[in-house]
């Protein structure tokens, strides 16, 4: 099985201003996307679990922090899977791919922050393949 990584892309400035690219991600197998936007109040959003989605995170503004955990047990995962994390930042053009089988959380470190995901699964299928836990399932540091 895969594991989460990073996709590194870069930024072009000339006298006309800023492009970001990521240019070694394929959007082949994208089917769907959205962008999150977390309040400040409820900074976290957690867990979601993908037997079957791969997500793909991009910030565009402000900054978070993806957590991740891969499933041991869909339906009484162990409560001490230990938790990998990234930050991306608005400033570093790159992007986070979470294979299947993985659980993520998104935590906003900045107010006004922005990330957007792609998604490898069609609407079609997302009520099958989506798992939710508990926040408390695996416990992230709140202040980032």
């Amino acid at each position: 099985m895969m594991e989460p990584r990073v996709i590194e892309g870069s930024f072009f400035n000339d006298e006309r201003g800023s492009v970001a690219f990521v240019n070694d991600f394929k959007f082949d197998e994208i089917k769907r996307f959205y962008i999150i936007s977390n309040s400040m109040e409820h900074s976290i959003r957690a867990w979601q679990g993908h037997k079957l989605d791969e997500k793909n995170f991009y910030c565009v503004q402000g900054s978070f922090k993806i957590h991740y955990v891969k499933i041991d047990d869909w339906i009484s995962p162990s409560k001490d899977l230990p938790i990998g994390s990234i930050v991306l930042k608005a400033s570093e053009s790159r992007i986070l791919h979470i294979p299947a089988g993985y659980a993520n959380a998104i935590q906003t470190l900045e107010k006004n922050s922005r990330l957007i995901s792609f998604s490898t699964l069609s609407l079609d299928f997302v009520k099958d393949d989506d798992v939710r836990y508990d926040k408390l399932t695996w416990l992230i540091d709140e202040k980032g």
